[in-house]
This record gives structure tokens, sequence and C-alpha cells, in this order.
């Protein structure tokens, strides 16, 4: 008798707890409906999942198997893939070498080779990330000592060339699907084995101290990369602000104009280079200068051309330096190495990608896949590495199409349940909860920083933002006021109202998961 009657109250309690669970489940949709029928966001098109991590239980779907332009959601997918298949401790080596001989003399006869395999760190970022991102003052500090490496060595002159070699990587600067207008700006850099500053200039403009005269503009780390043209004016107290920039692809002219009024504290810009080996090049060739040290050659790029990867990729990259655990590079074997510098480890680098949605770091560490876990350091060999992680962890390939490894294509098609899979399947994994911490903060650091500030969901949400023009996302983990742990992808394509209604929108959901999922189980 007593068992069952204690079969009749585990009953009565499974029965009690599903009947809450709809209830509850009945309320969020309630609310996240109301949120949706709003006639500006409805014009919009929508897809939400949301499933608690607790229980399984699906607590809201809407068009969750449709097709959307992800944005900045599909870092999700490489880092994922890169911690699960490369590791958090891979790190990256940066080279000088020669096939020379250093003489007595200090002659080097032979070329000096600056070899690079995808440090995404040569800057002045301060790392690992904290609350914000920060550099010093010191944006190009590896090289710096790189040249002081060249020097400690007794090298006085070089009598070949200084070669910037990123053949590590196919030349393959930009992603199919990104529109030209982000080629001239940070978000649109172009990506390189060899990698000195995010691949950017820093620009910075003052007025004049009266009105009438030119603008000061200023470039660092490098300013002699760009010739600049100037034509912005200072005018009186008051006026306002108009800065215009212009760079043509492939030209090595920036074009400035406008007006700046006297006085306004100034203005900066990052602005993307136009080949990152050359950049580099250059600019170690003028640190070597500035030691004293005499180049009779010149400063020349060496890059793999994709055109000759059909008959070169595999064989070269097996025969050339590759199979230790930093990557080989494209010099011969018989090439010395001067001296070298390490990368930090891959965690850090994950958690700036996912923290800032640092574009040019996920298409380096998309290639970095390719070459490590593929058959190439192209995109395709990337995303073919990309493909097989996403078969193993379940996700059907209907459900995906992507391009690039940073969202800035156009051309990616993800679906809510392919993300909501994705971070399921993380969060079971051993560098799961360091992927999710990767993630921003509500109301506290990264790209959410400004979200979700003085609200339930402050604290509480670990997501990734996504943003394009008329294209808006944020999926990731949030956990509830009752104690359950939820994931979400919220995907908003082709609205028209501005970009901060559909935000705010995406906000509002993401404040009433927090506040209404409840426990399911203890």
């Amino acid at each position: 008798m007593r068992r069952a009657r204690s079969a009749v109250v585990v009953l009565a309690l499974v029965v009690s707890s599903a009947q809450i669970f709809a209830t509850d489940a009945h309320l969020l949709a309630a609310k996240i409906n109301a949120i949706l029928a709003d006639p500006e966001i409805a014009r919009g098109f929508w897809g939400i999942e949301i499933i608690s991590l607790t229980s399984g239980q699906v607590l809201y779907s809407h068009n969750a198997d449709k097709l959307f332009i992800p944005a900045s959601n599909t870092k999700l997918f490489t880092t994922a893939a890169a911690l699960a298949l490369i590791g958090p401790d891979y790190r990256c080596r940066t080279t000088l070498e020669t096939t020379g001989t250093i003489g007595s003399d200090g002659r080097l006869h032979g070329d000096l080779m600056l070899v690079g395999r995808g440090d995404p760190n040569l800057s002045g970022r301060v790392l690992p990330y904290s609350v914000h991102s920060e550099r010093s003052q010191f944006p190009i500090k590896a090289l710096e000592d790189l040249a002081d490496a060249v020097l400690q060595k007794g090298i006085k002159r070089i009598e070949g060339d200084v070669v910037a070699d990123d053949s590590y990587f196919a030349f393959e600067r930009y992603g199919e699907g990104w529109t030209q207008d982000d080629l001239v700006w940070a978000d649109g850099a172009p990506v390189s084995a060899l990698t000195i500053n995010d691949n950017v200039i820093f620009v910075d403009i003052t007025p004049a101290r009266r009105a009438g005269e030119g603008a000061s503009v200023t470039i660092t780390p490098f300013s002699d990369y760009y010739r600049i043209d100037n034509r912005i004016i200072t005018t009186p107290a008051g006026t306002g602000r108009k800065i215009f920039i212009n760079r043509e692809p492939g030209s090595m002219v920036l074009t400035l104009w406008g007006n700046m009024p006297v006085s306004d504290p100034g203005a900066n810009e990052a602005l993307a280079v136009e080949d990152p080996a050359a950049f580099a090049g250059m600019l170690f060739g003028s640190l070597l200068a500035k030691r004293g040290i005499v180049l009779e050659g010149r400063i020349r790029t060496h890059h793999t051309e994709l055109a000759s990867l059909s008959t070169f990729s595999v064989t070269a990259l097996a025969s050339h330096g590759g199979g230790d655990t930093h990557g080989g590079s494209l010099v011969p074997k018989e090439a010395t190495v001067l001296t070298s510098y390490e990368s930090r480890p891959l965690r850090d680098d994950v958690r700036v990608i996912n923290k800032v949605s640092q574009n040019l770091h996920a298409e380096l560490l998309l290639r970095v896949l390719g070459h490590e876990k593929g058959t190439t350091a192209t995109i395709e060999g990337g995303l073919e590495v990309l493909r097989g992680f996403l078969t193993q962890v379940g996700i059907p390939n209907e459900q995906y199409a992507f391009y690039d490894g940073s969202g800035l294509s156009r051309q990616n098609l993800v679906t809510p349940s392919a993300v909501v899979a994705l971070l399921q399947y993380a969060a079971k994994q051993p560098w799961g909860t360091f992927f999710a911490e990767s993630l921003p903060v509500a109301g506290m650091d990264g790209s959410l920083a400004d979200r979700m500030r003085n609200t339930p969901a402050q604290g509480l949400v670990l997501g990734k933002t996504g943003s394009l023009d008329h294209v808006k996302s944020l999926s990731g983990y949030a956990t509830t006021v009752s104690g359950d742990r939820v994931v979400f992808s919220i995907f908003a394509n082709n609205f028209d109202v501005p970009g901060h209604r559909a935000q705010d929108a995406i906000d509002t959901i993401v404040e009433a998961i927090v506040g209404d999922a409840p426990l399911r189980t203890k």
C-alpha cells in the first residue's frame, strides 16, 4: 500500500510540474507574441527559439527552422569549432628567418624574412581582455622587439631584401558577400597571415587654432603608408562637425573633406590598410632603419595566390615546415630562424572575438582551422572543417550556409534552431564554460555593456550580438530569476524601423525570458 501511495504522490508531482511548465511557457509566449505584434516590429522577419538547458523543454519557438542572415552570430560557430578542434591552448608563431649567412662584419648575405602564421594580436591590445577593450601606447611593440632582435644578432647590413611573408594563408583578403563600403573601415580590414595592429591605421583629426585654416591629420603607427589628401577646414565654434573619408579599393590615397569647429575635441577613425603584408614590411623596414641597419635590397611581399593552390596546396603545405604545434611556413626548410614571437593562447583571442565582435580575428581563426585541420588555409578550407564539425554536433547542413567566419557576409544563412543546437552542445563540452564566459554580459561588458542595464537581465545573460543593416541578432545563455539556465537565439531580418527599435525589442524578449522562465527540476 505504501508503494502505491508513493507512486500516486510522484505522479501527482509530475503532473503538477507539467502544469506549471505549460502555464509559465504560455505566459512567456504571450509576452513575446505581444512584443512581435507591434505593427512596426511585425513588418520584419523574426525567428526565435528558447530552450531550457535544465529540462530540455522548448519554452518558445517561432520560425526556428527558417533561414536568417545571422551577422556576427556567425562567430559562435567559428570560435566553438576552434575550441573543439585545435583547443584553447593553441598558439601562433611569428618568425624572422633567413636562408643566408651572417658575416663577421655584420653583413647578412641573403634575405631577411618576416614570416606570419596568423597571430591576431601583434598590436597594442591589452590581454587578457577584462571589462573593455584596452590598447597600450605601443601598437607595434612586437615588431619593435623583432627589430631589436636583428640588431642583437649583430646584423648591420642586409645585402638581400626584407620579405614580408604571409604565404601561410592564401592571399584571400576579403570574404564573399562583403560590401565595398566595408573595405575602408576596421570592420572590413583585409585578412593576412601577417597581421599588424589589426591591419588598420589610426587617423587623428584635430581643428586648427583659427577658423578658415586646414584641420590637422596625423596617422599612426606608420604615417607614410597612405598619401593624405586633406581638405578638412576649421570652422567657427558652434558650427558642428561634418567629416567624410574616402579611399577607393586598391588606392593608396586617403581623401578627407568636410569641416570641424575650433572648439571640437577632435576625432579619430581606424581605417583598413590595403595589403597587410606590404604594410608590415614597410613598417618593419622603417624600424630597422631607425636602428641603423642598412638595407641594400628592397622591401617586398611573399603571397600564396589562390590560383596556385590547385597544384601547390597540400604538397606545399606538407613540405614547407608544417607539422609542429604552431604550424609551419612557406619558406624553405633550410631557412634559419633568427628569432620568434609567440602569440597568446587561443582562449584569450576567442574572448576578444566574442566580447567585442572582432571580425578580422574571426577570419584569421577560420583560416587557421583550414590549415591545421583541413587541406588549405583558405576560406573554403576553413569552412570545410567547420561543416565537418557541425555534422559531428548533429546540425543538418540544410540549416546553415556560411561564406565567412565573422558574419560580415550577407550571404550567410542559419536557423535559430541550429544556433540553439550549437549552444546546447557547447554547454556539455569541457571547454563549454570558457566558451560561455567569452560572450558579452548584459549590462556589464563587451557589445552588451550598454544593453539591459538596470533590468532583471543585467549580469544574467551571456549573449553574442550581431548587427548589419536591417539585421539584428542575439543568441546565448540566460539564467532566469528562478534559477533555470536557458539557451536562446533571436533573429530579426528585413525590418524597416530604426535599428535601435529592433534591438530594443530583442532586449525586451530577453528580459521576459529571464523573468518568466521557471526552474523545472531540482
